[in-house]
């Protein structure tokens, strides 16, 4: 390899780098607003959880506040340093957690078992939307339900979507290959879902600003 790839490497690497940094900052400016906004439509999503409850990628356990005590919930986390904390976290508010490893597209679940799948600002970011909710439906009892919350692109045409367009790869890069267009929407209605029911929201974020949120039945 020669000089100019390795100094070309390490400045694509440094300005990746910078992008996480100032992604991550934004981020973080924006997180107490962010689940204070969300908190009244997570406590109305998650209002009748009972049974087995599976939840994908929870990450720091910023749903756990909000399921009742009386349901068998199971974790499927990519991250195994995540593992310790979500524990702590159930045990301080006395949800029972089985906390398994795998992904989205790998769920460490036998068919037809779960009651209610929930997938909070996952599918935006996972390698395959339909391999994921083919795995979901998977595990699903019949008639059980997802809950979701996700992002989703700006309407077709319009001048933010043209942006989405545009800078979806570098976003991947940059944000855990979160997909700024994917039409998350039109994946759940064409999955094979017997029903699928959501609202459209805002939250005031440029890039993250259209949501949904509502339930899928099997």
């Amino acid at each position: 390899m020669s000089g100019n790839q390795v100094c070309g490497e390490l400045s694509n690497q440094i300005y990746v780098n910078l992008g996480k940094s100032f992604l991550g900052r934004m981020m973080v400016g924006h997180s107490s607003t962010y689940d204070k906004k969300l908190g009244d439509r997570k406590l109305s999503l998650f209002a009748n959880l009972q049974g087995k409850v599976l939840e994908i990628n929870p990450r720091n356990g910023s749903n756990l506040p909000y399921y009742p005590n009386n349901i068998d919930l199971i974790a499927i986390e990519p991250s195994l340093q995540m593992h310790s904390s979500l524990r702590k976290q159930a045990k301080k508010l006395g949800l029972n957690i089985d906390i398994r490893f795998g992904n989205a597209e790998w769920l460490d679940v036998e068919d037809n078992s779960v009651d209610t799948v929930v997938a909070t600002f996952v599918l935006s970011s996972v390698p395959n939307i339909n391999y994921t909710l083919q795995a979901i439906l998977r595990v699903l009892k019949p008639g059980g339900r997802l809950l979701f919350i996700e992002h989703i692109p700006a309407p077709k045409g319009s001048f933010l979507r043209k942006i989405q367009n545009t800078i979806s790869p570098i976003w991947k890069t940059l944000a855990a290959n979160s997909h700024r267009d994917r039409e998350i929407d039109v994946a759940l209605e064409n999955a094979g879902f017997t029903s699928v029911s959501y609202e459209q929201f805002q939250l005031g974020l440029f890039m993250m600003n259209q949501h949904i949120i509502g339930v899928a039945k099997k």
